[in-house]
Order: C-alpha cells, then structure tokens, then sequence
C-alpha cells in the first residue's frame, strides 16, 4: 500500500504516522515536508541571505526524522519529498501526481473560531480525491468504528478497503444511523401508519447492511465486539456512540462533492471529523 505522510516538523504530524502504524498493513511511505513560505510579505526577497537554503536544511532534517519514526514504528521507507512554498497546494500536487492510496496527516483538532478559518489538514481533506488517515492525538489504536451508510456501493467500498488495514486483535464495532422519519417531511399531519411502516423499512434494511458487513469481516477473520442501529442526526449519533465506546479510530465514507455542495451541505464524515478527539479514516469513493 502506498502511502503519502505529510509532516510540518510538529509532534502532531509524528503522533499521526504512530498512529497509522497501529493499523498499517503492507505500507510504504512516502514522505513530505513542505517549509510553507507564503505568508512572507511580498517585499521580503527570499533569495537574499540563504534563506531559501535554510529552509531547505530545515526540511531535510525534518524529513531524516520522519524516516526515524516511520523505521522505528515498523513501516517501510519510502520516497522523501521536500517543498518550499504553499502547503496546501504542494501536498494536493503530490497526492495528484503520486497515485497513492492514502494520505496520513496530523490536526489540531481546533474548534468554534479556529476551526472556520480553515487549516491545512482540513483544506486537503476538502479537496483530495483519495482516502485519509486524520490523526488527533496518541490513543491505543485498538477499538475501530466503522460507520455503514446507506450507499448501494457502501458494502463495495468496505471489501476493497478494509483488507488494506490490519484489524487482527482489535475491537470492531459497527454502526448504522437511520434518520428520525419525523425530521424527514414538512407536514406535521402524516399518517402514523406510514411512519411507522418508514421505520420498520429502515430497521429491515439496516439490519441486512449490518450483516452483509459482519459477514465479509467474519469471512476475513474479523471478530465484531457489537453492532448498533441507531435513530437520529447521522453524524451526531456516531460522535455519541464513538464517545460512549472510547473508540480510537471512526472509518466513514466519503462521496466526492464539489466545494459549494460542501459549503451548503456539509457531510457527515466532515462534521464528525471537526468534532471527535478519535482519529478519522475517511474512505474517498
């Protein structure tokens, strides 16, 4: 598996390939650093007085002690790429042009203001097209929660996924979120025979995606700690349930939206990444 960690040189970015290590199965990494100059006034000329050199010598020592820690946490070494420059856009080139199968990177986890003036974690998030690991802060990587949507292809997406990860000896849970039929119509006269009718679709449907997951998971050696279907706001019942179980990593998908479906809509995966202290792997579809 060919694997993209992006480092700024912080004990968060490190902490975010430890915490990979715990589920990584079969990876390469790749590394970069990106020395992001761009907030430099304009008048500031950065060929003057070696400063593009010195942070040319900062990036390379970064990146020797990213390859420490990606050695000692059991991972092959891959490619090291430096970068001056904007963040953002020098990571999304990569991912673009490097054809990997998942981007590591650490966050901060800011919330309220913070959190709406965006960060670079979020911004890759946002616009990359392959699958992340988002870590928060150090855990036990032991309990995983896999969120299952209601996707005709969600089951495909799991069984091409999670075979990547190594998931012998941990604790898996599942779950299932139906949305309130009450919130779903305008009316506030609809017949209670039809809502109920609603919800016990839901629950027969939900049960069988349940169990066409443990089926898969149990076929590849995988044993399920639980399973749950619950009622309410998608994402806000799986940060109560990820709370509840003290889980380590949330696994969610992700469709590819454009930005102003993403402004006027959100996602469920985006709000539960903004708001749990649990890592996130968001599967990209």
């Amino acid at each position: 598996m060919k694997i993209l960690f992006c480092t700024d040189g912080s004990k968060i970015s490190f902490n975010a390939i430890k915490s990979y290590a715990n589920w990584a199965k079969n990876a390469v990494v790749d590394t970069i650093c990106v020395i992001d100059w761009s907030f430099l006034p304009e008048e500031i000329s950065i060929e003057n007085a070696g400063f593009a050199t010195s942070c040319a010598n900062i990036a390379d020592n970064i990146l020797n002690y990213a390859e420490d820690e990606i050695s000692k946490s059991g991972l092959a070494i891959g490619e090291r790429i430096k970068h001056c420059g904007g963040a953002v856009e020098a990571i999304l080139e990569q991912i673009y042009t490097g054809k990997y199968e998942l981007v590591v990177m650490g966050s901060h986890g800011k919330k309220g203001l913070q959190k709406w003036l965006g960060s670079v974690s979020r911004d890759i998030v946002d616009n990359n097209i392959t699958s992340t690991f988002i870590s928060k802060r150090t855990n036990a990587g032991k309990r995983m929660l896999i969120t299952i949507d209601g996707k005709d292809d969600s089951l495909e997406v799991i069984e091409e996924q999670l075979p990547k990860f190594n998931l012998i000896d941990k604790e898996i849970y599942l779950c299932m979120v139906n949305e309130d039929p009450n919130f779903l119509f305008l009316e506030g006269n609809i017949d209670s025979h039809w809502l109920m009718q609603i919800e016990r679709n839901q629950i027969l449907y939900s049960t069988k995606k349940i169990n066409n997951v443990k089926e898969f998971l149990s076929n590849n050696g995988v044993t399920i700690v639980e399973s749950a279907t619950l009622v309410g706001i998608p994402a806000q019942e799986i940060l109560n349930y990820a709370k509840t179980k003290d889980i380590d990593l949330i696994v969610t998908g992700s469709r590819n939206k454009t930005k102003i479906d993403t402004f006027l809509k959100g996602s469920v995966s985006k709000r539960v990444l903004e708001n749990t202290q649990s890592d996130v792997l968001i599967i990209k579809s």
